[in-house]
């Protein structure tokens, strides 16, 4: 590759990172997994920068597809230490619950393409044209995702109003200890 080509790669990286790991976060649910989708990501583009049109959206479809590749290999079928937390919202007393996990926890009840729909759409704002492009459909079918991804969203926020009895908060922090 040309001097000023990985420069041009290089630039492209810095300015784009923030909103690949965000895209890959909301797809996978993980940061870890969220980095190792982005990184192969990355690896896959080097090559061929020279040959893409739209290196933006170019590497937003394949960070979408990496994040979920990496959610169906082998060794992520076993289950993390997180799998034992449950799934339960608790509210503090102040009533201060912070806002971003109230958040992730209503996209985790998206699916995997209908919450990618949304933060393509509404977090990244990309067009519908774009979005549909990313996740490799008609803009029909993008529209349709983004509609019912937001209406489960408006679901979950909406029914994520839990009150815990005495004994239901010990039972959760025996649980949790």
């Amino acid at each position: 590759m040309k001097a000023e080509d990985e420069q041009a790669f290089r630039e492209f990286v810095t300015s784009e990172m923030a909103s690949l790991r965000k895209l890959a976060y909301v797809t996978c649910g993980n940061w870890h997994t969220a980095e190792d989708a982005v990184a192969n990501a990355l690896i896959k583009l080097y090559p061929r920068w020279r040959k893409v049109d739209r290196p933006d959206l170019y590497v937003k479809t394949m960070v979408y597809r990496a994040a979920i590749d990496e959610t169906r290999r082998p060794w992520r079928r076993e289950r993390s230490a997180g799998d034992a937390m449950p799934d339960v919202v608790v509210r503090d007393p102040a009533g201060s619950t912070d806002e971003r996990m109230r958040l992730r926890a209503a996209l985790d009840a998206v699916p995997a393409r209908q919450r990618a729909a949304v933060v393509l759409r509404h977090y990244l704002g990309l067009s519908l044209e774009d979005t549909a492009g990313v996740l490799d459909c008609t803009v029909g079918t993008a529209k349709s995702q983004v509609s019912r991804g937001l209406a489960k969203l408006r679901e979950s926020l909406a029914g994520e109003r839990i009150d815990l009895t005495g004994k239901q908060m010990e039972e959760w922090t025996s649980a949790v200890a």
